[in-house]
């Protein structure tokens, strides 16, 4: 008999396993309730704009099967009456790492990688779209928990790790259930971001344009590989293309990358989802262009420790105004109808969340938005609506049950149920004593307050205006409050002891005296009194106004963005940098942001005149060889990096801007650096001040690119294995790509053919379509190069730096290249030791068409006063010294039917100078481009007034914040690195 009872056991054993898909990690077998559960009485927020009052609904299996005012009970139904309640949607977080381990950052070495290191994938290893969440994904239970507590009930997770991450899964934070159980999609999105994997020392991309170029190569790739072009297996492209109909969602971390990644989204057709940086207040008509929804970091700055004046000093007001801005960013993406989510993203998730959350409501979120946020946004985003993030028949049962209002400060959040599984936060039996009394002990009245959460408050005693040390215990709804005596000498308590009552609005107990002698106590809820404080409070929050934005949102911005005028300026010396030369007491007459006339008498038909009797009118001043607006500069990873161009980077809040105009410079050439012989391309820009990058493109400018000879390709200075070592091997860098260009082009009728952005780029350059601009210093490098061009049958454009200019310039005439140079540079590195400050006006003898730049932030903004050296070394007339920086550097960017002169029909880029332009003493008191000023001495004026007052106000109001208790964050003093060509900037 025992022996059929053991049969029987294991093969009821062996059923079980069969039938079973997973074992528990903890003891024992759990089995899932098929029973009904009815919660009735509550007050049921449907979703964001729907509430029952006083409703009922059912659930089963983990699914909700009614929900009404009134609903059918059905038989053997668990019945939970929830009267006081209220029941919400569990949150959804769309951008999480949750259970995903931490990747592992590649073993260090000391020489560069620039092969993949993965075979049949693709040739860079920071694109890992075969990535798949499921694979890497370990339920973490204390995680979780933390989220559960938030209030979440569903996240999307990913291995964060990767320029393209791969697939992301949607998982359900169901307590004790099997991993398969809780997933809702294991494919649920693809994830994109500019920072490369920590996995791989591969080193491309170096910046951010190089990865936005790594990008547009895959799409491209992966596009030509489903079309079966290639003969090998590709297992990231096909991965790749596996995941293009799933949600795309772009990381970025700061506010431009999020325009950067929504421009490559839309040179390919794709809207991405977007994880943005908090900062979408400072540009919400670009954010509304784009179309997007937004996932946005529940995160605010911290006010700053600024006691100190000389370190408040050091503080900017970028800084400053976005603490102060930062928390009304939800708020203004709600009221523009800008669709976002929230996640709890790069924040404590048990410290700051809900704070956060509550601040954002202080600073005018409605509730209503900040539900839709945490709810059914992230549901429709994720393509889950109905079945998360709402209380509705046939949705998952991942529902809050709260005290009260969730977004009150002192509500509890009791349970969280996540696919009809309970967690039990905070028992819903415990008595909620929070609040402020009228305490009676002794003969004495005392204020008590009692704030914190439910099943751990905390107490504040105060006797009049005395402050009474108190601690408090509160377990089982049994109250234990100790308060000190009165008489700092003495160690004498007060103890109280009471058993409190659900629903009760007064506490009543024993009290044991300091002398041992026991009487009774009575706490009386004073529902009036607590309006005194939170009064005050309210009166102190409305003393942290808002400041006004600016554009861009730093110093010197402009409230209103400027406007396009008819200006006439009267009797002005008109340097007209074209054959009339300088011309006095002339009139200069601007109309639809074009010169119309220039002459003598002209009238003003309706134009603002501007009294330029003694002053200088001048073109606005080129500078051909610039680095400022950028937010990076070189792309280092490779020794060609034509498929780059500084479009990508361009950096329209760099103060630079503003700099450069009080200075006179309308237009610059942002140029790649020097890191490589084949640099990107570049980006010819109009400095308007207070607009987008884009709109600061130079539309009607032809394209360049950057190349670079000498000590900084070759690495002289920098550590590096990467070739070329040699002024020999940069020739050859040159010779070698051109012939693949030129074997590329012939392929391009192939059936097979691939498009390749960098070989596209140097097509451009063979076919004369594409100009070069080549970073240079000696005469033999620069011999070298023209040879190289006329080899392959084209001509470089500009030589830049050309310190040894001198030395050719008749064969740089013959090859019809220019100049661009600097006034007196020398001896700063070997390669220019015999550099002279004559070599500008040398070169301008023999007949070429010389520029002065700057490749300097600082010598930017005093083109002027560099032009004026070309007076001293080498006697040249101020009108040709002038042109150097006006039509000169125009000419060698084949602008110059457009700006570097004035002359009728030129687009009106001029300048209003208080002296002679090319003295030490002149200043530009207006700089216009295209009409419209963009600079002006006496708005500078006012502005730097603004700026102080501002900056005090702001001061105050973080000297208020520290001064009521709140953390704040050490000053660091941040100066901006100085960009020159040989800087480098590192993709993270």
């Amino acid at each position: 008999m025992k022996y059929k009872l053991l049969i029987l056991g294991l093969f009821l054993g062996i059923c079980s396993m069969q039938a079973q898909e997973y074992f528990p990690k903890n003891d024992g077998v759990k089995t899932r309730n098929t029973n009904y559960t009815v919660f009735k009485n509550a007050r049921i927020h449907v979703d964001p704009q729907a509430l029952i009052e006083n409703g009922m609904f059912a659930i089963k299996e983990g699914k909700i099967t009614a929900v009404g005012k009134s609903i059918d009970i059905p038989k053997n139904s668990v019945v939970i009456d929830l009267q006081g309640k209220e029941v919400y949607p569990s949150f959804i977080d769309l951008y999480s790492d949750f259970g995903i381990k931490k990747p592992e950052k590649a073993n260090g070495g000391y020489s560069p990688q620039y092969d993949a290191t993965r075979e049949g994938f693709y040739w860079n290893d920071h694109i890992k779209p075969d990535t798949d969440a499921v694979d890497h994904f370990s339920y973490d239970a204390k995680e979780a928990e933390k989220l559960q507590k938030a209030g979440f009930g569903v996240v999307n997770t990913h291995v964060a790790d990767g320029i393209i991450r791969g697939s992301g899964m949607l998982v359900a934070l169901t307590p004790e259930v099997s991993e398969g159980d809780r997933i809702i999609n294991e494919n649920s999105s693809q994830y994109f971001s500019f920072d490369k994997s920590v996995q791989s020392r591969q080193s491309y991309p170096t910046s951010i344009m190089g990865a936005m170029a790594l990008i547009r190569q895959v799409y491209l790739d992966a596009e030509w590989y489903a079309k079966g072009n290639s003969d090998n297996k590709d297992l990231a492209l096909e991965a790749f293309n596996q995941n293009k109909d799933l949600v795309q969602i772009f990381a970025s971390d700061d506010l431009l990358n999020e325009f950067r990644a929504d421009k490559i989204g839309d040179e390919f057709g794709v809207q991405y989802v977007i994880l943005g940086s908090g900062n979408e207040y400072q540009r919400l008509e670009q954010v509304k262009t784009t179309n997007a929804t937004f996932i946005v970091p529940l995160k605010f700055p911290e006010a700053y420790d600024v006691e100190d004046p000389f370190l408040a000093n050091q503080l900017s007001l970028e800084e400053m105004r976005e603490w102060n801005q930062a928390p009304s960013n939800l708020k203004r993406l709600s009221e523009n109808k800008v669709p976002f989510s929230l996640t709890t993203h790069s924040i404590d998730t048990e410290k700051d969340f809900k704070k956060n959350l509550l601040q954002a409501i202080e600073f005018g979120l409605t509730k209503e938005a900040a539900l839709a946020a945490l709810t059914t946004v992230p549901a429709k985003t994720i393509g889950q609506e109905g079945k998360i993030g709402v209380i509705k028949k046939g949705a998952w049962a991942n529902f809050l049950i709260t005290s009260g209002d969730y977004f009150d400060k002192e509500t509890t959040l009791y349970e969280n149920w996540v696919q009809g599984e309970k967690k039990i936060l905070n028992s819903k039996d415990v008595t909620n004593i929070t609040g402020n009394y009228e305490l009676l002990v002794d003969g004495k009245t005392y204020e008590l307050e009692i704030k914190g959460e439910i099943s751990s408050p905390k107490a504040e005693v105060k006797l009049g205006e005395t402050k009474i040390g108190s601690k408090l215990s509160f377990d089982n709804n049994w109250m234990n409050l100790l308060l000190s005596s009165t008489d700092t000498s003495r160690a004498d308590f007060i103890r109280l002891v009471a058993n409190v009552p659900a629903k009760t609005e007064n506490i009543s107990g024993k009290a044991i005296l300091p002398n041992g002698k026991e009487t009774t106590f009575r706490a009386t809820k004073a529902k009036n009194k607590s309006t005194d404080k939170t009064d005050i409070d309210k009166k102190d929050e409305k003393h942290r106004e808002i400041m006004p934005l600016s554009y861009p949102n730093v110093a010197y911005g402009f409230r209103t963005r400027p406007e396009q005028e008819n200006v006439l300026f009267k009797n002005a010396t008109v340097w007209t940098s074209e054959d009339e030369g300088v011309l006095e007491n002339t009139d200069v007459l601007v109309k639809n942001g074009e010169i119309v006339k220039v002459g003598q008498g002209l009238s003003a038909g309706g134009a603002r005149v501007i009294d330029a009797t003694g002053k200088h009118l001048t073109a606005g001043i080129v500078d051909e060889h610039s680095h400022i607006a950028a937010s990076a500069i070189n792309e280092a990873g490779h020794n060609s990096s034509a498929e780059v161009q500084m479009e990508d980077v361009v950096d329209p809040t760099d103060i630079n801007i503003y700099r450069n105009l009080a200075g006179g410079v309308t237009t610059i050439q942002l140029l790649h650096g020097s890191a490589n012989p084949i640099g990107g391309r570049s980006a010819i820009l109009k400095l308007k001040w207070g607009a987008s990058a884009e709109d600061m493109i130079f539309e009607q400018a032809p394209p360049f690119i950057k190349f670079a000879l000498g000590e900084n390709v070759k690495q002289s200075n920098w550590s590096g294995s990467r070739f070329p070592q040699t002024r020999m091997g940069v020739e050859q860098v040159f010779t070698d790509y051109f012939s693949r260009a030129r074997a590329y082009e012939s392929s391009k009728g192939d059936d097979d053919f691939r498009k390749d952005l960098e070989m596209e780029t140097l097509v451009e350059i063979l076919n004369g379509e594409r100009f070069v601009t080549s970073h240079s210093y000696i005469q033999s490098e620069i011999n070298m190069l023209m040879k190289v061009a006329e080899n392959f049958d084209f001509n470089i454009n500009t030589f830049t730096h050309i310190l040894e200019g001198y030395k050719v310039a008749d064969k740089m005439k013959e090859h019809g290249v220019g100049a661009s140079t600097f006034s007196d540079w020398w001896a700063y590195k070997y390669e220019v030791n015999d550099a002279i400050p004559y070599n500008a006006a040398i070169m301008n003898d023999v007949g070429l068409t010389v520029a002065i730049n700057s490749d300097d932030p600082e010598m930017s903004r005093r083109l002027n006063q560099e032009a004026a050296k070309t007076i001293k070394y080498g006697g040249m007339s101020e009108e040709e010294a002038w042109k150097m920086v006006t039509i000169n550097p125009a000419k060698l960017l084949h602008v110059d039917e457009l700006v570097g002169s004035i002359k009728t029909g030129k687009q009106a880029d001029l300048v209003l100078w208080n002296d002679h332009p090319l003295s030490i003493y002149a200043k530009p008191e207006k700089t216009m481009i295209e009409g419209t000023f963009y600079f002006d001495i006496e708005k500078d004026k006012e502005l730097r007034k603004q700026i102080q007052k501002e900056r005090n106000e702001l001061i105050g109001q973080m000297l208020k914040e520290k001064n009521k208790g709140v953390k704040t964050q050490p000053v660091e003093k941040k100066e901006k690195q100085r960009v020159h060509c040989d800087l480098l900037e590192a993709v993270k």
